[in-house]
């Protein structure tokens, strides 16, 4: 595909119909990771740089917005930087320069997309702004040979999707949450037991310790391949009522909390699992994908695994690359060309 420079128009072939080496970098900072990386051909990474703002942010529970943003424009210049001194790569070298347009969190994709622009105008370079979504779903071409067609399981702190994947660029959506996505789910749990932020990966950790029979909780009934998990926040919740008056106080017992996380956990993977093989079997794909931040969590990876036992072919990225990371950004813009290319795009915080 021909995509032009910022202020020359050159004309320059990018992605995985070129016929020459394309090496993309890209930056993502849509909400609390500053992110450079470059990756070649969309799928050998030559620099990944992260710099991670779970510290500022735990002790408020919960990523502020404002802060965020702040943090974004001191980290933005040296996860740069550090991207080209990693990859030994001059400016010139980049075929083209992407960012993250959304969604997010306004003030920080800012940041990461102005920066972008302004590497591709000052170097005269093709802008591509990539939809973070399907930059996690890229996330699966990175050291790998997959191509498409196959189903995919996007889970993440804002989104619950199954996806039709047909192509690199036409991709449809079977189902979605109607109410709380999965990584909401896990931290509102997390808080309703005292875990700590960021609650999703503790509440995993404890779970591989915990009964998933110990308590019996809801699964949705939610037609189609739709998914609804805010009835079984509530029931969690009842359930931490119920056992607190039990305790006569208002503590849980840590075996109580292992056994809440199991639980939920056991109930959230058997859901996840029971509609993405719905939807493999209906639509006949032998292959699928999991990707986005909970792609990471141990029990959902292993409940998704257990379908190679039946014919089908599972992937899901190693766990740098599960959770936000420029390296799927930079891969997007190579194989997806449902991109924004014009240089005056708008950042936007909700899916398009």
């Amino acid at each position: 595909m021909e995509r032009e420079c910022l202020f020359s128009g050159k004309k320059v072939q990018v992605g995985f119909d070129s016929d020459i080496d394309n090496y993309i970098m890209a930056i993502e900072s849509s909400c609390d990771e500053t992110a450079c990386a470059i990756v070649k051909n969309g799928r050998e990474v030559i620099a990944n740089i992260v710099a991670s703002q779970i510290k500022t942010h735990e002790k408020f529970g919960g990523v502020i917005p404002e802060i965020a943003a702040r943090e974004h424009m001191d980290a933005i210049n040296i996860v740069i930087e550090e991207a080209f001194a990693q990859s030994g790569l001059k400016p010139k070298d980049i075929t083209a320069f992407a960012g993250t347009v959304g969604p997010g969190l306004v003030g920080c994709l800012l940041v990461g997309l102005n920066a972008a622009k302004t590497l591709a105008l000052v170097h005269d370079k093709p802008f591509i702004g990539v939809n973070h979504l399907n930059a996690h779903l890229c996330a699966n071409y990175i050291d790998t040979d997959i191509k498409p067609p196959f189903m995919a399981l996007l889970i993440s702190g804002g989104h619950t999707q199954i996806i039709d994947v047909e192509s690199y660029s036409k991709q449809t959506i079977l189902g979605e949450t109607i109410d709380d996505a999965v990584g909401e789910a896990y931290d509102k749990v997390a808080r309703l037991i005292g875990l700590p932020y960021p609650g999703g990966p503790k509440l995993d950790k404890l779970a591989q310790i915990g009964n998933p029979e110990a308590y019996e909780l809801p699964i949705s009934k939610v037609e189609g391949y739709n998914f609804s998990f805010s009835g079984l926040k509530t029931a969690v919740l009842r359930l931490v009522k119920k056992l607190k008056i039990e305790n006569g106080n208002d503590n849980l017992t840590e075996k109580q909390i292992n056994d809440i996380c199991a639980s939920f956990q056991q109930c959230v993977s058997k859901t996840l699992a029971k509609k993405l093989k719905k939807a493999m079997q209906e639509k006949g794909y032998k292959q699928v994908v999991i990707a986005g931040g909970v792609a990471a969590n141990s029990e959902i990876r292993k409940k998704i695994f257990e379908f190679e036992k039946e014919g089908y072919k599972v992937n899901a990225p190693v766990m740098k690359y599960c959770t936000d990371n420029a390296s799927m950004v930079a891969s997007c813009a190579y194989f997806n060309k449902n991109t924004y290319d014009d240089v005056d795009v708008e950042v936007f915080s909700r899916v398009k």
